[in-house]
Order: C-alpha cells, then structure tokens, then sequence
C-alpha cells in the first residue's frame, strides 16, 4: 500500500522538492495551494512532477475547507508548507499573516485530532522565531524573541504544535529550518533576486540593483537537502523538534561578492552607510544601490544554527555550502533565463 501525503503550500520551493522526494519514495502526494496560487506551478514543472500529484485548493483561512480535503484522503502524513511567507509582508498585513500563518496550523491541527489523531504531522517553523537573537548560535532550547508579525505568528504555530502533541498525544513535529534557497526560490527573495539581478545587468536589461540592509547575516543552506530532513523527522519513532542549519553565517554583502565573483565581475565597494554602492570596474558604473525602503521596520541582524541533534538523531548533514548553493542557483538561472 502506498503511503499518501499531504503537501500544503506545495507550489513553493520547499513543496516542490518534497513532493520530488516523496514521489520517489513511491508516496501518494496531495498538494494544496490557496485559490490564488492555482497557476504558478511552474516549479513542479520545471522538476517534471506537475502530473504526477493530484491538487486540492485548500484555503487556510476556513476551517471547512481543511475538512472537506481531510475527509477525502486517508492521509498518513501531513507536511505543512503553507503560510504567508514574506517578513516585509507581515508588516503591512499583520491580521493576514496571523490568521493564515498562525491560525491555518491550528486549523489543521483540530481537523486531525477530531478526523485521525494517528495522522503525523510537520511543522514548518522558521529561524525567525529567534528574532533578536538571545544566544549567539541558536539550537532548540534558545529562547523566541520574534520581530515581526510572520515570526510571532510561527511561534504560535510552532508551540500550538507543541501542545498537540503533549496534550492528545499526535506523533506532531516541528522543524526549526534556518534560510535555505535554490533555484526554485521565489524572485521577492534577497538571494535569487540577487542572482537575477546581476544577470539583467550583464545582459543590458537593468543598470543597477536596489538592496536594503547589507550586513544582516544569516545561515543559508540548500532547500533540496532540507527537505529530506522533514521527511525523517516524520520516519523518527518519537516526535521532536529540530534545527536544520549549516551552522556558519554569511552576511548579504558577502552573498553578494561571491555571486559576482563566480560571475566573473570585477567589483568595489565604495562610501557608507545608506550611501554605500558597488561599482562594476569594467565600465565605473553603480550596479547596487541602498534603499531605505527595503529596510524592515525590526531587523533581525544575525541567525546562526546549531543542528547537532539532527545530525546525531536524523543523521542529517548539510552537505552544500555557500559558493557550491550560488553556483547551483547561477547556473540554473542562465539556463533558464531565455524562457522568461
């Protein structure tokens, strides 16, 4: 008998490469997305999966929904993606955020204590949760310190995931997963619209790239790899929580010089402050800029993991760094760029 899965939020990043895995691990796989998201699978096409998951809407705002796909499928796992992802976002919809980030995990939660309380459950919790970080490497014990509405929203969602399983006894985990990016992350995110904006600029299509604080920094790992610690975290005889990290820290600035220094660009750096630039010394011309309105209104300035205990527990490794993860994503952008 096959086993069938649930993916929420499966036309993300990190729902595409499960759904890659789980197929291969000859899973039946159940995708939902909210009624918006109904065409952008351009992911799961692009991995050559798109036909082999069966779609569901599934909008987390309304727990009836959550129902009706929980009482049309025998799930044995549910992998929760889903959520209104972007921290700028949060600040401009807090109440949004909220209901769907916060809320929609419990939703689904009530949904399988009253359908099948034998259902396992993943948590998509996040290294935002730290927030203005307490300890300088953070692990599963550190203190939350939350700094925006999408990180307090997933600390209710992480700790209402906690209290499910003490309190009903759901095989329910969360994994605590630091940044971790591919080809496949989406362009509002600071690493790929680096990568995008660089090649723009080399191809004559843009002359310079708009950036906000460059000297946050934080843990950046491989989506691919990440995803098969969710996986496992579910195959575990116990459930738990887990960080999932590299465990070393890179600043924005620094993404940013190895992005064009694989590229072959000769670059500076040039004044301070928000008046800091990078100039392309082929030609004297600006190609990133500081602008204030990129700045969030809290920032979160360092995120560095411990993942000790999914290394010795998952037997879980991060086995791509850096420069390896920006070669990836450089080479597929090129690829890929003509298509757009």
């Amino acid at each position: 008998m096959k086993k069938t899965a649930l993916i929420t939020g499966i036309s993300g990043q990190d729902g595409a490469y499960l759904a890659q895995l789980l197929i291969k691990k000859n899973y039946r796989v159940i995708g939902t997305d909210r009624r918006s998201a109904r065409f952008s699978n351009w992911r799961l096409r692009r991995l050559g999966i798109e036909n082999e998951i069966i779609f569901e809407e599934m909008e987390l705002s309304e727990l009836y929904e959550v129902q009706r796909v929980f009482n049309k499928y025998k799930f044995d796992e549910v992998y929760h993606l889903a959520a209104q992802s972007f921290v700028k976002t949060s600040f401009s919809s807090p109440i949004n955020t909220s209901n769907i980030t916060g809320l929609g995990t419990l939703r689904i939660l009530e949904t399988i204590r009253a359908v099948n309380p034998k259902i396992k459950f993943y948590q998509a919790s996040s290294s935002e949760m730290f927030g203005d970080v307490l300890n300088k490497v953070q692990n599963e014990k550190t203190p939350l310190n939350p700094q925006s509405p999408y990180a307090i929203s997933k600390v209710f969602s992480h700790f209402i995931t906690q209290n499910y399983r003490a309190s009903y006894n759901i095989f329910a985990v969360s994994g605590i997963l630091f940044n971790h990016e591919s080809p496949l992350r989406g362009e509002e995110f600071v690493t790929r619209k680096i990568v995008i904006g660089f090649l723009k600029i080399l191809n004559n299509e843009s002359k310079f790239l708009e950036l906000g604080n460059l000297y946050a920094k934080r843990d950046w790992g491989y989506a691919k790899e990440y995803v098969e610690a969710m996986y496992k975290m579910l195959q575990q005889k116990l459930p738990d929580d887990y960080v999932i990290s590299t465990g070393k820290t890179y600043s924005i600035k620094q993404f940013i010089n190895f992005t064009t220094d694989y590229l072959g660009m000769k670059t500076k750096w040039v004044g301070t402050g928000i008046k800091e630039k990078l100039i392309n010394k082929k030609n004297n011309q600006i190609i990133v800029k500081i602008n204030p309105k990129y700045f969030r209104p809290s920032e979160v300035n360092l995120l560095k993991g411990n993942s000790t205990k999914a290394r010795k527990k998952l037997n879980w490794y991060p086995k791509t760094n850096l420069k390896k993860l920006i070669k990836i994503m450089v080479d597929e952008e090129i690829k890929h760029y003509d298509k757009y």
